[in-house]
Order: C-alpha cells, then structure tokens, then sequence
C-alpha cells in the first residue's frame, strides 16, 4: 500500500509540475527578456537589435532588455545563451560567424547545432568586393586575370582571421584559383582605413562600411557577394554574374534561444520577431542600409545554419587555415 502511496503521490507531483510548466508557457513572457548581443555597442548587431527591440517589446507586452556581452569573436556571448535556462528570457542575435566558429576552433564550449535553437534569421546582406583606386582593374575578371598573373604579389585586408570578410575573400580566391597575402586587422574599420590609403588593396567590405567609400569613390566596388544585385548599388553586378559562377556570401543575423526551450515559447518569439520584420519601416530601414528583412521559420533557419557551417568548414580546409 505504501509503493502504492508513494507512486500516487509522484505521479502527482510530475503532474502539477507538468501542468505548472504549461501555465507558465502560456503565460510567457512575465517578465523582462533579455537579448544578448555578443559585440560592443555602436556596432552593426548592437544597432539591428536596438531597431527591432521596441517593437519586440510591444508585441510580447514585457520589455525586451539589449545586452551586449562582447569578447572573443562572439564566443563569451554565445556561451552565455547557450548556457542559460531554456525557458526563454535570455535569447541570442547571432551572428555569421556562429557558423564559422566551429571550423576555426579545436574546441568550443558550446556546439551551435547543439546548444542553441533558431527562432529565425533577422537580416541578410552582402559585403561588397572592393579594390583601392590605384589597382588597375575595374572588374571581377580584370581582378582575376589581374592577380593571375601576379600570384602571391597582392594582398587583401579582413576584419579578423576566421571572420566573414575574412572567409568571403578566401572562397573568392579558392574559386578563382588565385593566390594573394591576407592582411589581419581588429576590425573591419581599422582594415578600411588603411585600404583607403592604399596600405592594402583588396577586401570584401560589408555594406554598412564599404557602401560610403563606393559612392565617394574613394574604392571602387567590383561585386556585391550575394545572390543578386543590391537595391542599393544597382549598377553593381554581383561577383557570381561579373566572372564568378556560382560565388555567393552573405552577412547574417538571426535570433536563437537556448537548445529545450519549449517549441510554444519558440512560436510565440517566432510570430512576434516576423511581425516586427514585416512593418515597412523596419524593411525600409533595412533596405536603406543594403539588408533585406527575413524572418524565416525556425526549421528553415536551421537548415540554413546547417548548410552555412558546411560551407564554411570547406572553406578553412581548402583555404589551409589551422585551427586554434
């Protein structure tokens, strides 16, 4: 009678907390929510995050808190997320390197496929491929044919080893069989700089710091990298149909939770984050700044980060870059 009792009074309890659980998930949010963005203020993820979180915060009815937890190339605060109880009050806005940090560290404390559960992609844009002035050529194919015949001799600036600029360069140079000398920076502002004073004369520049220079011309912009042409720059081809078949890259955003948030929560953040990136204001801000709004479904964005991972780790192979 007693293991009669005892197994009641479990079966019990593992229902009321069952039943607990799904009131609190119906009741999500209650409290504040905080969105962790793993750079400094001022920067581009610190930017789109403030954009959408008010509108975020009126549609879930709780405000929705930015906290920037900056640190080694976005791992401290992918770590965070990916650490942090899965009941929905601590998200992510990832970024492209989330996909790219895998092939480019030996060991990771968190595995993104694992630890993280896409809600969707925010923002895509291209970077611009872009040359200094002085370089002789005003295409894809003269770039090409260019360093064909100078192999070694050139040398391209990135934001940081591993990083999308980085990696955008190095698929360019695999597909085009070409060989130039990568210049590292801490940053793509520092990089800029010193592409405008000709220090270096090769980059692919996101569209936040290269589109200024290109309309001054103080660069000359050869190809956007996406799959088509820019609303932005419409004149501009992209590198796949200026000489490069096939050649596509993106800079993306995308906000996560962490991985066994309940598939409810999941919907609920889902709907209110889409409906955020369908007002036209925030489209129009977007497409101002070269971005298109997204909003995919949480299983399309994880079949996308699955394939970008993919992408990605090819690319290190090829590229011979060790990881850390």
């Amino acid at each position: 009678m007693k293991l009669r009792n005892g197994a009641y009074l479990l079966f019990a309890a593992l229902m009321a907390a069952l039943a607990g659980e799904s009131v609190a998930q119906a009741n999500y949010p209650n409290r504040p929510v905080r969105v962790i963005v793993p750079s400094s203020p001022g920067g581009g993820t610190d930017i789109l995050t403030r954009l959408l979180t008010p509108q975020l915060s009126e549609r879930l009815g709780q405000q929705v808190i930015v906290d920037n937890r900056p640190g080694a190339g976005s791992i401290i605060g992918n770590e965070i997320v990916a650490r942090s109880p899965p009941d929905g009050y601590t998200l992510l806005m990832g970024i492209s390197t989330l996909a790219i940090l895998p092939s480019m560290h030996k060991k990771l404390s968190y595995d993104a496929l694992r630890d993280l559960a896409p809600i969707t992609q925010t923002i895509s844009a291209p970077n611009i491929l872009v040359v200094h002035p002085s370089l002789p050529v005003k295409s894809v194919k003269e770039l090409i044919a260019f360093a064909h015949k100078r192999p070694g001799e050139l040398n391209f600036a990135s934001a940081g080893l591993g990083t999308n600029p980085h990696l955008s360069m190095e698929l360019f140079l695999s597909m085009a069989k070409l060989r130039m000398v990568h210049i590292a920076y801490k940053g793509l502002g520092p990089a800029i700089i010193d592409l405008l004073a000709g220090h270096v004369v090769v980059a692919t520049a996101t569209m936040l710091t290269g589109l200024p220079h290109v309309r001054s011309g103080r660069l000359r912009g050869l190809g956007v990298t996406g799959a088509r042409r820019s609303s932005v720059l419409p004149d501009l081809p992209t590198v796949a149909e200026a000489g490069l078949p096939g050649y596509e890259v993106t800079q993306w955003y995308g906000l996560f939770a962490p991985a066994e948030t309940p598939g409810e929560i999941i919907a609920k953040l889902h709907a209110a984050t889409a409906a955020v990136l369908q007002t036209p204001a925030i489209r129009e801000k977007f497409a101002a700044d070269g971005a298109d709004a997204v909003g995919n479904t949480p299983d399309e964005f994880a079949r996308f980060i699955r394939a970008e991972t993919d992408k990605w780790t090819k690319v290190v192979r090829t590229a011979g870059i060790k990881p850390q």
